[in-house]
Parts: C-alpha cells; sequence; structure tokens
C-alpha cells in the first residue's frame, strides 16, 4: 500500500430520507429480501463492510431503521419531514460526514434501496478514489451506484437542489469522472416498486 493510499480516510455516506412513494403503502427500506435482511440493512451491510467509517440519513421517523443501522456501526443523522427532496439527504450527509470525520479524504454516496451492490464493488470505488476525483461504477458501459467524490467536491455537493441527487455536479464535472467497469448488475439495480424485487 502507498503512503498516499494510507493517508486516505473515504467515508460512506448512505441515503435513506426517501418516501418509497411508488412502493406504496409498505415502507421499501423495511421490506425484507430473501436473505430475512430488509432492503436498507442489506444495502447498509454492504456499504459499512467496504467502509467502516461511514453514515447514513435517515428519516426521523423511521426509527427502527436508525436503530438497526446505528447497530451496524453507523453514525446516523435524522431526516426532518420538511427534508423532501433527494438534495435535502444529500446535504445532510455531507454535512455529517464532514463533522464526523474531517480528516475524510473522499465520500462514497450510496443509495439505500440498492441492496444488490457488492462489498468489493463499494471498496474498489473508494480505492480509486486515491487516483481520480470521481469514480463511478458501470456495467457494459451502463453507469451505476454508488458514486465517489475527492473531498474538494464536497461544497459542489452541498449546493445541489431538487430531486437529482449528486447529478447535476457529474453533469457539471463529467470531464473528471472515472468510469469504473466492471460485472456488477447489482449497481444498476434499485427498488422502487414491488416487482423490483423479483
Amino acid at each position: 500500500m502507498t503512503d498516499h493510499t494510507q493517508q486516505s480516510l473515504v467515508v460512506g455516506i448512505l441515503l435513506a430520507g426517501g418516501f418509497s412513494r411508488r412502493f406504496g403503502p409498505q415502507d421499501k427500506l423495511l421490506h425484507p429480501l430473501a436473505s430475512g435482511s430488509s432492503v436498507a440493512e442489506t444495502a447498509a451491510q454492504a456499504l459499512i463492510a467496504a467502509l467502516p467509517q461511514a453514515v447514513a440519513v435517515v428519516r426521523q421517523e423511521n426509527v427502527l431503521l436508525q436503530d438497526a443501522l446505528i447497530a451496524q456501526g453507523f453514525r446516523v443523522t435524522p431526516c426532518a419531514a420538511d427534508a423532501t427532496e433527494m438534495a435535502d439527504s444529500l446535504k445532510l450527509g455531507v454535512q455529517a460526514a464532514q463533522a464526523a470525520f474531517p480528516a475524510a479524504t473522499g465520500f462514497v454516496i450510496a443509495l439505500a434501496d440498492m441492496p444488490y451492490i457488492q462489498p468489493d464493488t463499494i471498496r474498489k470505488v473508494a480505492h480509486q478514489l486515491a487516483f481520480s476525483a470521481i469514480v463511478q461504477p458501470a456495467v457494459n458501459g451502463q453507469r451505476g451506484h454508488p458514486v465517489g467524490f475527492a473531498s474538494r467536491f464536497a461544497q459542489a455537493l452541498l449546493a445541489v437542489n431538487g430531486d437529482q441527487g449528486a447529478r447535476a455536479v457529474l453533469r457539471a464535472h463529467a470531464h473528471e469522472v472515472f468510469l469504473l467497469a466492471g460485472e456488477d448488475s447489482g449497481i444498476l439495480r434499485d427498488i422502487d416498486t414491488l416487482a423490483d424485487l423479483d
């Protein structure tokens, strides 16, 4: 391991502050998968296995999920009722990561409704941040999640608005995005409806 990577501190940020409106009356993040773990817990397990320094943004009222993620080792930030857009969760996550880990050299932003991503993929994204400003995994040219950002993009991430999340930052800095090719199809699979669990 080089000195450069030894000095790196990449923090995982799990965004679990959405409303799951398309899923139906149940909370999709708490919906159990075949393994018995919920959608969000499974996504969280992969993230914290790869990046032990991790924070999570969870809806204020979702105490069950907050407790589950705290038990996994996450530092949990509650997301208030008036934080209704993806950008709100993203900003809270970046702020929480900066506060908890001020020496962070980068952030890997993961979504709690993407439980099929392999921990090794997350590790590779984080590792590549030692050499690239922005890292996005891809399968057969299709871009997916989680996306890694060097810490110098913190202010840009804190400036996003709406339901686009970090897409605006990716577009504005397209020339700095390193596409990390792989075969993990989980980077493309999110859970929006019950049918997505099949």
